[in-house]
């Protein structure tokens, strides 16, 4: 499935992107009523907390409204009309992975590294596809950083290797925004990363089973229409099996918690004459398949 959340007041809805628009998932169970595999959620976090259950829930609700006939049912919505809501509204955790692509820790004048670096964001950090993000005068040093991040749909704690993708719902495409004066102040990047909206995350959330192989995503990235960033996790140090797992050692991923793993070379901090972004500059990431993530920079 390809899933989205969508702002209706203050409530993040859950939303089906389908050949003939978005259902909302509210609204459609609503008005079909509940099915046989159980009441559907209305929004994102209750589908990613219910498991397989809530998952048939949804599944057999979206069946239900492709065969309802309706020539323009209420619980199908025009995307363009949407307030894309971070795909994942409310994770419990935000983790992300530093230098975890070879040329992006070369082009930074890093080593490689020989385990997973491991930061996080705050929930603050969190923007939707579309949504503003602010540079405010903190900071100067403004950069982007293409990603892939996973999202968690089993608890995982201790979890092999080889079994660590079990544990993972689905994938989607962000955007590490960073302050990188703040990020070097000292040896703990957090201030550099947690700014308001400093983690556009969308516009899609798609399921594992339909998002492809994580080993082999083509990942992008446009500043103003210009291709800025262009590689593939096939570059990845530490693949999404390798994270899942390093992570899941040391404390327990639950259902919702969001894995950034990394951003490609590209980034402005790489580059010999560095233009920062400003206000005004406009951010495309792109991972092959989840959509395209787009975000205005303005001022903070």
């Amino acid at each position: 499935m390809i899933l989205l959340a969508f702002w209706d007041g203050d409530e993040a809805r859950l939303g089906v992107k389908t050949d003939r628009g978005v259902v909302d998932v509210a609204a459609a169970g609503a008005a079909l009523g509940t099915g046989a595999s159980g009441p559907a959620p209305r929004g994102m976090d209750e589908l990613l907390a219910g498991g397989g259950a809530a998952r048939s829930a949804v599944e057999d609700l979206v069946r239900r409204a492709g065969e309802a006939g309706h020539a323009d049912p209420a619980w199908l919505r025009r995307e363009d009309d949407l307030r894309f809501a971070p795909c994942v509204p409310r994770p419990g955790k935000i983790v992300c992975v530093g230098l975890n692509y070879r040329r992006h820790a070369e082009e930074s004048g890093m080593p490689i590294p020989e385990t997973p670096v491991l930061f996080s964001k705050f929930a603050n950090t969190l923007a939707g596809h579309g949504e503003e993000v602010p540079l405010p005068p903190v900071a100067t040093q403004y950069d982007y950083e293409a990603e892939l991040a996973v999202v968690i749909g089993r608890t995982a704690r201790n979890v092999a290797e080889a079994d660590s993708l079990d544990h993972v719902f689905g994938y989607c495409a962000a955007n590490d925004v960073s302050a990188r004066e703040l990020q070097t102040r000292t040896t703990q990047w957090l201030l550099g990363k947690t700014l308001d909206k400093f983690f556009p995350l969308g516009p899609y959330l798609v399921t594992a089973d339909e998002a492809g192989d994580p080993r082999a995503m083509r990942v992008r990235c446009w500043l103003n229409g210009e291709l800025r960033q262009d590689s593939s996790t096939a570059d990845l140090i530490f693949g999404v099996a390798e994270v899942v797992s390093y992570a899941s050692r040391f404390f327990p991923l639950e259902p919702g918690d969001v894995i950034s793993t990394g951003t490609p070379e590209g980034v402005i901090l790489g580059m010999a004459e560095k233009q920062w972004m400003k206000p005004g500059d406009e951010v495309e990431v792109e991972v092959a398949g989840l959509g395209r993530l787009r975000n205005r920079m303005i001022e903070g």
